[in-house]
C-alpha cells in the first residue's frame, strides 16, 4: 500500500502536526500527515481564538519563519485586538477570535495545495526502531510505513482520558476516541513518561442568552493582522464578544458538586494549567472573591455556537447546567455539550535536545502538548521547528535552532528542554529576559532572514522586509540629521505641554519625548513633507516611532543579549563526562548529565547549577 519512505511521517493532525507537515513539505522532502480523523485537521479543541499575550508573538514569529497559522488565522478571524496597546511596545499582542469551522478548513485546504505532501487517515499505534534509529511507524491495522523521520504531535491523545463529574471514558477529545500504543513502547525504549490534565468549558447556544445583561467587547477600530505577506487582509467587518461575572450564589451552586468533581475526590491525579484554572479550582483558591470574569465567545460568523471562557470545569453535568443559570444573561441557557477534564500522556521535555528530537532515538521529533505544553501557539511552534529540522536532517544540512534573545520560540524550546516542566507550560512576556527586542512587530526583521537562508521563505519575501526595513531606518536616520527651530518646535511643544527648546537641536531628540507621538511630529512640515515623498506606511511608521522611542532600552537590551551569546558560543562536547569534574556540587553534575547541555549558557539556566558551578566549566574549556 505504501510502497515509498517518505523522508518526514508527521503523526497528528493538531496545531503542531500542521505546521510540522507544511514546514517539511515546503523544505522539498517527501511527507505525510497520518491523523486518526482527516475531518478534524487543525481543530480548535479548546477556545476559538489565536494570539494573546506572549502567544500573539508567536503567531508572527510562526508567519515570519514561513509558517500558515498567522495567515489562518487572519482569513478565518471574526475580531481582531491588540492587547496592552496602553503599554510599552514590548507588551502589545496580538489576538484573533476566530471562525472555529472555517479555521480548520482553511488549514486543510492550504494543506492539500501544499506539494510533497500526501495524507491518510488511522491511529499509529506503534514506531519502528532499529539501534535507537527511527524508521518509521506502524498503524494499528498493522499496516508499516518507512520513514527517514518521523515527528510526534499527539495532542492529548496519548492515553486520553475525559471526566465529567463522576463519569469518565477513554477519548483524546470529546467524541473521538483515545490513540494507544505509542506511550508504552516509547517508555520500553527508556523514556520517561507521566501525565497532564487540562480542561474546557460547556459550548451553549446563543440564541438562549440575553447579551443586554452583559458588557460588549468590540474588537479594535483600526484592525490589523497577523501575516506580514499580502496572502491576508485586514478585517473589515468584527463580531463583538460579551463579558459577564460569575456571583456568590453561582459559587454556592458550584460547591454543592465539589464531593463529586473528579478534581477534588481523588480522581485526577495529574497537574492542570496554573494559569488557566478550572472554575471549581478558581473558586477554591480564591475564596474571597465573589465573582470571576466570563467572556462569552462566538465561535463563528454564522453558528449559534458561543464558548463560555472562564468557566472550564469537570463538574457533573447537571452542576454545570444549574450554576451556569445562575450567571446574568444565561437563565434560560441551553447547552450544546458540557466542560470536561482531559488527562493524557506527555514526555518530559529535558530529554529533546534544542531541535525537538529526541535523545534517545535519532530522528524522531516530539513537538507540541507531547512536550508538556498548553496552547495551540506553543504547539504550533514546535511543530514547525521539529519540521524543519526533520527536512534538514534528511537532506544532512546544519540543524535550525532560535537562541532565547532572537525569539519568543528560542525562549519557549530553551525553557522546555533545559528546565522542564511538570505542569502544562505556557508563554507568558515574564519568560523572556529580551522582551524589548522580541516585540511583535519585528519579527519578520528578526526571523525571515533566517528562514530564507534555509530555504522556507521566499527570494521575494526577503526582499519586502529588507525594504520595510530600509524605509525605517532611513526614517529614523532622518530625525537624527533635521535639526529644528525653538520658532518651528515651541508651538506645537506647548500644545502638548512639553516644556519648550531655547536652541535648535535634532529633531530625534524631541520624538523621543513621551509626549510627542508621530502624529504630533507630523504637524511639523518637514516630517509630513518626508512621509508623503517616501510613501511610508503604517508599518514602517510605527517601526520608526517604537524605535526612536524605545532606543535607549532597546540598546541596553542587545547589550545584555550580546554578553548572553559570548556563553552561547562556548560548546559542552557531547555526551560530556561531568564526574572528571571533581570542584562541580553534586546537584550539578548530576542535572547536566541529564540534561547534557549543549553550551555553557544553557548549562547556567539548569534549576540547581550554581555560578560557580559554572566557573568551574568556564575553566575546564579553557576560559
Amino acid at each position: 500500500m505504501f510502497d515509498r519512505e517518505y523522508d518526514v511521517i508527521v503523526v497528528g493532525g493538531g496545531h503542531a502536526g500542521c505546521e510540522a507537515a507544511a514546514s517539511a513539505a515546503n523544505l522539498g522532502c517527501s511527507t505525510l500527515l497520518i491523523t486518526m480523523n482527516l475531518q478534524n485537521i487543525a481543530q480548535m479543541s479548546c477556545n476559538p481564538a489565536m494570539g494573546g499575550i506572549a502567544k500573539g508573538q508567536i503567531v508572527r514569529e510562526i508567519d515570519a519563519l514561513g509558517g500558515y497559522s498567522g495567515i489562518v488565522s487572519d482569513r478565518t478571524a471574526i475580531q481582531f485586538k491588540m492587547l496592552n496597546k496602553s503599554k510599552g511596545p514590548a507588551m502589545w499582542s496580538p489576538r484573533v477570535q476566530s471562525d472555529r469551522m472555517r479555521f480548520a478548513e482553511e488549514w486543510r485546504l492550504l494543506l492539500e495545495r501544499t506539494p510533497n505532501l500526501d495524507f491518510y487517515q488511522e491511529m499509529v499505534s506503534g514506531l519502528i526502531v532499529e539501534n535507537d534509529v527511527i524508521k518509521g511507524i506502524r498503524t494499528s491495522l498493522g499496516i508499516e510505513v518507512k520513514a527517514k523521520t518521523v515527528v510526534l504531535t499527539n495532542g492529548t491523545f496519548l492515553n486520553g482520558l475525559i471526566h465529567i463529574g463522576e463519569k469518565q471514558f477513554g477519548g483524546g477529545r470529546a467524541g473521538e476516541r483515545a490513540a494507544t500504543g505509542i506511550t508504552e513502547q516509547l517508555v520500553d525504549l527508556g523514556f520517561d513518561a507521566g501525565r497532564m490534565k487540562t480542561g474546557t468549558p460547556p459550548r451553549v447556544d446563543g440564541r438562549s442568552l440575553d447579551y443586554s445583561k452583559m458588557v460588549e467587547q468590540p474588537g479594535d477600530d483600526n484592525p490589523e493582522k497577523f501575516s506580514y505577506t499580502d496572502l491576508s487582509k485586514p478585517l473589515t467587518e468584527q463580531r463583538s464578544c460579551y463579558m459577564t461575572y460569575t456571583s456568590s450564589e453561582v459559587h454556592d451552586v458550584l460547591r454543592e458538586g465539589f464531593d463529586r468533581s473528579p478534581m477534588f475526590n481523588g480522581r485526577i491525579k495529574s497537574i492542570g494549567p496554573r494559569y488557566c484554572p478550572s472554575i471549581e479550582d478558581k473558586i477554591n483558591r480564591f475564596a474571597d472573591k465573589d465573582r470571576h470574569q466570563m467572556f462569552i465567545e462566538p465561535e463563528g460568523w454564522n453558528t449559534v455556537e458561543v464558548y463560555v471562557n472562564g468557566f472550564s470545569t469537570s463538574l457533573p453535568e447537571d452542576v454545570q447546567f444549574k450554576a451556569l443559570r445562575s450567571v446574568a444573561g444565561f437563565e434560560t441557557v441551553k447547552f450544546f455539550r458540557p466542560g470536561y477534564a482531559i488527562e493524557y500522556d506527555y514526555f518530559p521535555p529535558t530529554q529533546l535536545t534544542h531541535t525537538l528530537e529526541t535523545k534517545l532515538v535519532s530522528g524522531l521529533y516530539f513537538a507540541g502538548q507531547i512536550n508538556g505544553t498548553t496552547g495551540y501557539e506553543e504547539a504550533a511552534s514546535q511543530g514547525l521547528i521539529a519540521g524543519v529540522n526533520a527536512a534538514l536532517k534528511v537532506k544532512e544540512k546544519d540543524a535550525f535552532t532560535l537562541k532565547r534573545s532572537e525569539a519568543y520560540i528560542g525562549v519557549l524550546i530553551d525553557d522546555l528542554i533545559t528546565k522542564g516542566t511538570e505542569e502544562p507550560y505556557r508563554m507568558f512576556t515574564s519568560r523572556a529576559e529580551y522582551r524589548t527586542l522580541l516585540r511583535q512587530d519585528n519579527a519578520d526583521f528578526r526571523l525571515t532572514p533566517m528562514s530564507h537562508k534555509i530555504g522556507l521563505a521566499s527570494d521575494e519575501r526577503l526582499k519586502r522586509m529588507e525594504e520595510k526595513e530600509r524605509k525605517a531606518a532611513d526614517f529614523v536616520q532622518f530625525f537624527k540629521e533635521t535639526s529644528i527651530t525653538p520658532e518651528e518646535a515651541n508651538p506645537v511643544l506647548e500644545k502638548k505641554k512639553s516644556s519648550p527648546i531655547n536652541q535648535s537641536g535634532k529633531m530625534f531628540k524631541l520624538f523621543a519625548r513621551p509626549q510627542m507621538t508621530l502624529q504630533d511630529m507630523k504637524d511639523f512640515k518637514k516630517v509630513s513633507d518626508y512621509v508623503e515623498e517616501h510613501a511610508l506606511d503604517k508599518e514602517v511608521l510605527e517601526q520608526a516611532e517604537i524605535q526612536v522611542k524605545y532606543s535607549g532600552y532597546i540598546e541596553k537590551e542587545k547589550n545584555n543579549a550580546d554578553k548572553l551569546n559570548r556563553l552561547e558560543n562556548i560548546k559542552i562536547p557531547k555526551n560530556f563526562d561531568y564526574t572528571k569534574l571533581k570542584s562541580l556540587s553534586y546537584e550539578a553534575c548530576e542535572k547536566m548529565t541529564k540534561i547534557q547541555p549543549a553550551t555553557i549558557s544553557q548549562a547556567s539556566r539548569i534549576s540547581g547549577v550554581s555560578p560557580s558551578d559554572i566557573s568551574v566549566l568556564l575553566v575546564y574549556m579553557g576560559r
